[in-house]
C-alpha cells in the first residue's frame, strides 16, 4: 500500500504537528474533492442508516481534534467518511498548550496529545462552514475556554453553541479532555447536569424561534470511569434528553504498552489514543449499551483501524464508529476500507442492516 510504505514513513520523519498541518494543507490546497473521490475508489452504502434523527451514507467518522478549525470537512467527506466532527473548538479563540505536544508511539500505534484546544474560535469556524459544508453529516464539538473559570463553564459553552449551531447538523460537547486543566470536573452529575440542561433549553429556544428542530446533542465521555460515574453521567444526559453519548475522548493512563517506559515518560502529560485504547473503549461503549438499555445512540471511538476494529465495537453498541489514530496511521482510504469490510460482515453474519449488529455482543464484554 502506498500510504504505508511511502508517504508514512515519510511523515513519521516529521514531528508529529508539523506532519499534522501538512497533511491538512496537503488535503485543503493540493487536492481537489474530485481527485480525492478517485483516491477513494467507490463509496460502499448503508440504506437506511438513521441516527438521531440524521441519515448517514455509512457509520464511518472522522472524530474531533483532526480537523479543529474546518479546514477540510469536504476533502474528508470526499475520502468517504460518513461523516465528519470539526473542532473541539472554544468560545474564545486559543493558541492551546506549548510545543511540542503530539507523540507518536509507533510501536503501540498510539498517539500522546496535550494540545490543549488549540483553535481559532467558534466565530472563525462558523465562517469558514458558512461557505464550506461538506457532503455529509457535519458535527461541531464544542469545548471550555482555557481563561474561562469551571463556574462560568456553562455561559462559555452556551455562546460557543450558538455561534455554531446554524452550520452543525449535531452538536458534541466536550467535558473529558484531560488538557484543559479541570475540564473532567464537569463530568460530575450536578455539573453535567446544570450544563446539559443549559444547553438544551436553549436548543428548544431557538428551534421554537425559526419554527424549526433542535439541533442533535451529544455528549464526549472519558475512558477513565468507574460503573458509579458513569450511572451519573447517564442520569444527567437522559434528564436533558441529549441524543447520544461518544465514547470515548483519549485516556490518561499508561498501562499495557510496548513503548519503552523511558520513552512514554518523555511524551510527558496527554491523552493517550490508538491502539491500546480498543478494549477499554470498547468496555465502555458495551457498559452505556447495557446502562441505557439502547436508549441513547452510542458513538464508539477508541483503538478503531480496520473494520475488524469497528465491527467489535457496532456489536458492542455503537451505531456509529469515529476514528483519529486509525487515520494517522492507516492513510487516506480507511474510510473505504472499513466500509467495505463492514457490509463483508453483515453479509458473513447474514444480517440486511447495520441496526440487526449494534449492541449483539454487549453482553459479553466485561464490566468496568
Amino acid at each position: 500500500m502506498l500510504y504505508r510504505s511511502l508517504l508514512r514513513p515519510l511523515l513519521f520523519k516529521l514531528p508529529p504537528e508539523t506532519a499534522h498541518e501538512l497533511a491538512l494543507h496537503a488535503l485543503s490546497h493540493g487536492l481537489g474533492t474530485g481527485l480525492l473521490r478517485r483516491l477513494a475508489g467507490a463509496q460502499t452504502s448503508f440504506a437506511g442508516l438513521r441516527r438521531f434523527g440524521l441519515s448517514f451514507k455509512n457509520p464511518v467518522g472522522v472524530a474531533a481534534g483532526f480537523d479543529k478549525n474546518g479546514l477540510v470537512a469536504p476533502q474528508l467527506a470526499a475520502l468517504g467518511f460518513g461523516f465528519v466532527e470539526v473542532g473541539t473548538v472554544t468560545n474564545l479563540p486559543q493558541p492551546g498548550n506549548p510545543r511540542p505536544r503530539l507523540f507518536r508511539l509507533p510501536l503501540d500505534r498510539a498517539l500522546v496529545n496535550r494540545q490543549g484546544f488549540n483553535n481559532e474560535g467558534a466565530a472563525a469556524l462558523a465562517r469558514r462552514l458558512q461557505g464550506s459544508r461538506p457532503d455529509c453529516v457535519l458535527g461541531v464539538n464544542i469545548g471550555k475556554s482555557r481563561a474561562v473559570p469551571i463556574e462560568e463553564a456553562t455561559s462559555d459553552y452556551l455562546a460557543s453553541f450558538e455561534t455554531v449551531r446554524p452550520h452543525a447538523d449535531y452538536v458534541t460537547v466536550n467535558v473529558s479532555s484531560p488538557n484543559t486543566p479541570g475540564l473532567r470536573e464537569l463530568q460530575r452529575g450536578d455539573l453535567l447536569t446544570e450544563l446539559l440542561g443549559a444547553l438544551q433549553r436553549r436548543n428548544r429556544e431557538l428551534a421554537e424561534k425559526e419554527n424549526g428542530r433542535p439541533v442533535p446533542l451529544l455528549v464526549k465521555v472519558a475512558p477513565d470511569l468507574g460503573a458509579g460515574e458513569l450511572e451519573l453521567i447517564i442520569d444527567a444526559a437522559r434528564a436533558a434528553e441529549v441524543a447520544g453519548i461518544i465514547a470515548a475522548n483519549t485516556t490518561v493512563s499508561r498501562d499495557g504498552l510496548l513503548t519503552d517506559s523511558q520513552t512514554v515518560a518523555a511524551c510527558g502529560e496527554g491523552g493517550l489514543s490508538g491502539a491500546p485504547l480498543r478494549e477499554r473503549s470498547t468496555r465502555l461503549v458495551a457498559a452505556l449499551r447495557r446502562l441505557t438499555r439502547g436508549a441513547l445512540e452510542i458513538v464508539g471511538v477508541g483503538g478503531i483501524f480496520d473494520a475488524e476494529d469497528a465491527w467489535e465495537k457496532i456489536c458492542a453498541g455503537a451505531g456509529l464508529v469515529q476514528l483519529y489514530t486509525g487515520f494517522v496511521y492507516s492513510g487516506p482510504g480507511v474510510a473505504r476500507r472499513i466500509n467495505e469490510g463492514l457490509a463483508a460482515l453483515l453479509e458473513r453474519h447474514g444480517l440486511r442492516t447495520l441496526d440487526e449488529a449494534v449492541g449483539c455482543r454487549a453482553e459479553e464484554f466485561a464490566p468496568l
